[in-house]
């Protein structure tokens, strides 16, 4: 199985050959500041991604960093610790098959929403639904 995405303007493109994690909603201050809402990811095996085209990384933590699309400022991944790179799910081409597992960070949403969906809530980060593993 093979998803494809990529940034608005199309210099920036990926392939992912292998599986995706369920998309999950982060709610933090950083995915809201960056995004102008939650961010909504899968993730992928590093392994199993190919990205042509250059991607502008910008460090926005001691632990993370975010990459965007230099010319148009697509939002594209998040890269921290561990074997997986996260994938902003709005990016992917076409159907892909995932569903929602839950939202992360739910303590710092923003106040003009609810969250109503009835899927799993964890106000910071949830091990049980990301993939990221902290630095050793």
């Amino acid at each position: 199985m093979a998803h494809e995405g990529g940034c608005l303007c199309g210099a920036v493109h990926y392939l992912v050959r292998g599986p995706l994690r369920p998309v999950v909603a982060c709610h933090c201050s950083q995915c809201r500041k960056s995004s102008g809402h939650h961010v909504a990811a899968t993730s992928c095996a590093r392994a199993d991604i190919e990205i042509t085209g250059k991607v502008t990384w910008y460090r926005s933590s001691d632990t993370a960093r975010r990459g965007f699309c230099g010319i148009c400022g697509s939002n594209l991944f998040w890269d921290g610790a561990g074997e997986n790179l996260s994938i902003f799910a709005g990016t992917l081409d076409g159907k892909t098959g995932l569903t929602m597992a839950g939202h992360i960070f739910c303590a710092d949403k923003g106040d003009y929403y609810e969250i109503s969906d009835g899927l799993p809530q964890a106000d910071g980060r949830d091990p049980a639904l990301t993939t990221m593993v902290e630095k050793q």
